[in-house]
Parts: C-alpha cells; structure tokens; sequence
C-alpha cells in the first residue's frame, strides 16, 4: 500500500516483522551442551525369613498354645536388602481382641546395631503373656518389621 508513493505498513504487520527479527537473531545466538547425569537410587528393603540362608520367607508366626505367665520365643533372621545401611524397628498392630495388648507383649533382642547391605541378624521374638490374662482365648496380631536409614 503506498500513500502518494510511500510504503505504509500496518501497525499489526510490524510488529511482526519485528518478533520474526528478534526471534531469528535470539536463535543465532543461542547456545547449548549436554551433561550426563549417573547416580545411585538409595534402596530400603527387608527380608525376614526362618533360616540364616534367606531362602524360606517368614508370612506367619503360629504362637500355639500359650500359658498365663509364659514367655514363648521364636528365633527369625532379617536380612537388608537394600544397598545402604539401616538399623531395624518392629512394631506390632491390628490385635483381635483389641484388649489382647492389656495381657500380650511382643519384644524382640535386636539392639539396634547398623546393618550391612545383605547382612543377615538373628534376632529371637518373645511374646510374653501376663499371668491375670482373662477373657482372651484366642488372638491375633500383625508383626511390622521393617529398616531405616
């Protein structure tokens, strides 16, 4: 378009013109490098299981028959297999009957020492069972075994 023999551009078509501009010399002068990054993903995992080799997993602990006053002990072995260092925690939930941990206690002789990656610890339960246990003939209960680090 020309007004009496010059060029008139719209608004609109400059600043077009002007972005096309900025951009093609912004891409003239960019730059960039690739870096590789390597790492290793900390791991945290448990096994529990019934013999030193780590081949037969623990999934229940049958108590029996307990008595008023007794101390029953089962002997486990938990193995890291995670690739860090950890200690071991053991907690006990979901008892049926709830009141059953007014009469039952769950301990355990691990003393808190670090474990190894793949390193196995013998550790022996005990549950205990108070000598005034009433209104509790049977019972259950979750054992959580588990590391950190």
């Amino acid at each position: 378009m020309t007004l009496k023999g010059k060029l008139v551009i719209k608004p609109m078509l400059l600043l077009l013109i002007m972005a096309t501009l900025t951009f093609a010399v912004y891409g003239l002068m960019q730059s960039s490098m690739r870096i590789a990054g390597t790492g290793t993903v900390k791991v945290v995992d448990v096994g529990v299981f019934w013999d030193f080799n780590c081949t037969e997993e623990i999934h229940v602990i049958d108590w029996g028959l307990v008595e008023p006053g007794s101390a029953n002990n089962v002997t486990i072995y938990v193995r890291n297999e995670g690739n860090v260092v950890t200690t071991l925690f053991m907690y006990t939930e979901n008892w049926d009957p709830t009141n059953a941990t007014d009469y039952l206690e769950l301990t355990w002789d691990y003393e808190s020492s670090p474990l190894e990656p793949s390193e196995v610890a013998q550790v022996t339960l005990t549950l205990a069972v108070s000598t005034n246990v009433e209104g509790i003939s049977n019972f259950s209960f979750d054992i959580i075994i588990g590391i950190s680090g």
